[in-house]
């Protein structure tokens, strides 16, 4: 259900908000590739379904809220899956089919705003303080983008509605699915202080665990560090989580977000230690970065190669030249990178390649290539 709240900038809601303040959304589509399997097929609405691949080496790419209720998350291994949801339904993706649909949606939000920041396929940033039809709530535009996309797609989108980005995503996960929320200046560094530190964009895993053995277990606890303390045990990442934490965000919705990699990986059947086999897996993927980098007019000048090996341990190697600029320059420095790994100490369950430090990156989805399934 959608929660309507008052505009997050409206000076007569809220005596601190400034005229200037920003007005920001985040759009994000619920289950959205599992949700356009369930759309395309009636067989699968109501079930548990799990997009990736259904062999023993493969991973979840997206998982239905049917499927999420048992534990199933995108990136677990299928064979993991499986085993928590027994009924789970595997389906094949068609990411061509899932981008045609982005590019659709894309073109809604430009109805409302030019200042447009896509993240992935499934979700954006819109700045809407200034915005095509000069709407003055925000939650009004969020609205109408909603029901948009549901008639003219049939997919449920949610929203997150405040002034600033990082509350704009925290917002929008507040009422899904299909739902929205706001997230006033008033409201904004109370609703943080009680998040748990896991919740936070930007905060992964290893970054959760570091803050809770130091005794850093939620927003507040946070907000009670000093910027030193925050930027001596977390570097350049200490002052973006002592302001976030203060609810207070100041990045811009960038419209020319330049993109930082593109790149794909394979998790192969068997595990492979031969060099040989290896560069012959490395081929395709070579094949597809270069496309992407082919279709958009882009050039790099770092390649990367990922190794996961037989214990799931994750290494990678990089390359900078002056430009990237064949197919062959690509796959040059992939063999050199993976001859210094030879002979690997033990055997290999997946290889990737990406290629980064775009010279120059015309606007499109700021993408990682989906996995090779």
């Amino acid at each position: 259900m959608t929660k309507q709240i008052d505009d997050p900038t409206a000076p007569e809601n809220d005596p601190t908000a400034s005229p200037r303040q920003r007005k920001i959304i985040h759009i994000d589509m619920d289950a959205f590739y599992a949700s356009v399997e369930q759309r395309d097929n009636p067989e699968l609405r109501g079930k548990p379904v799990a997009v990736g691949g259904s062999r023993e080496r493969g991973v979840v790419a997206a998982a239905s809220y049917e499927a999420r209720k048992f534990g199933v998350r995108s990136a677990m291994p299928s064979v993991t899956a499986k085993r928590q949801c027994p009924d789970l339904i595997f389906v094949k993706p068609r990411f061509e089919v899932y981008k045609e649909i982005s590019r659709h949606i894309r073109l809604i939000f430009a109805e409302h705003t030019p200042i447009i920041e896509p993240l992935s396929l499934d979700e954006a940033y819109l700045d809407v303080t200034n915005n095509n039809q000069n709407i003055p709530v925000a939650t009004d535009i969020a609205t109408l983008i909603r029901a948009k996309i549901k008639a003219e797609t049939d997919l449920n989108a949610s929203a997150g509605i405040s002034y600033n980005k990082f509350l704009a995503k925290l917002a929008s996960d507040h009422r899904k699915p299909n739902g929205q929320f706001v997230i006033t200046p008033r409201m904004g560094p109370a609703f943080v202080e009680a998040l748990p530190v896991g919740k936070f964009h930007g905060v992964g895993p290893a970054t959760g665990a570091k803050m809770n053995r130091l005794g850093i277990f939620a927003g507040l606890d946070l907000r009670n560090q000093t910027l030193e303390f925050m930027q001596a045990n977390f570097g350049k990442s200490g002052s973006y989580y002592y302001w976030i934490s203060r609810g207070i965000d100041d990045r811009p919705v960038r419209a020319d977000r330049v993109r930082k990699s593109v790149g794909a990986e394979n998790t192969f059947s068997e595990d492979l230690s031969e060099f040989d086999a290896m560069i012959a897996e490395l081929q395709p993927l070579i094949d597809k970065v270069w496309r992407h980098c082919e279709t958009l007019g882009s050039r790099g000048r770092t390649a990367t190669l990922k190794v996961k090996y037989s214990d799931f341990e994750i290494i990678s190697r990089s390359q900078s030249v002056q430009a990237i600029s064949s197919r062959a320059d690509l796959e040059r420095i992939a063999v050199e990178l993976l001859k210094k790994l030879m002979p690997v100490p033990k055997s290999v369950r997946l290889l990737g390649i990406s290629i980064s430090a775009f010279i120059e990156a015309p606007f499109d989805t700021p993408e990682q290539l989906p996995l090779l399934l």
